[in-house]
């Protein structure tokens, strides 16, 4: 998927009236989830991603222990919005994110978050339930 497209579904689905909020709102999510996973696994996760989006999970400075909490409000402070659209926002992103990785990278991801992070796949999981 290309960049224009990635930031176009995410718009799409967040509803928001342009690109810059799109922007502002993927970066926060993909640099937050960036900080919160393991050294490298960022990297593995960004790979089938556009080099454009990549680059929010790679910058970040992995590594760092938070709960679920904190990850949503990183993401308001980042965006820009109150924590019930962090929340969402995160979901959105991250459910069109697992779209495009291997299901298999998703899981490595899931596996080193603390359960308080299920919100967080929420639409994942919702969308197998339906198939």
């Amino acid at each position: 998927m290309k960049y224009d497209d990635f930031m176009g579904a995410v718009q799409h689905r967040l509803e928001l009236p342009d690109t810059g909020r799109t922007v502002r709102a993927t970066r926060a999510v993909l640099q937050s989830l960036g900080e919160r996973l393991q050294e490298g696994e960022a990297a593995d996760l960004a790979g089938p991603l556009p080099m454009e989006v990549d680059y929010y999970l790679e910058s970040a400075d992995s590594g760092q222990r938070f709960d679920y909490d904190e990850f949503v409000g990183r993401v308001a402070d980042r965006a820009n919005v109150e924590r019930a659209d962090a929340a969402y926002y995160g979901k959105v992103v991250v459910g069109l994110v697992s779209e495009l990785v291997p299901a298999g990278e998703i899981e490595q991801v899931r596996a080193q978050l603390p359960e308080d992070y299920d919100d967080l796949f929420d639409l994942m999981d919702a969308e197998e339930v339906e198939e």
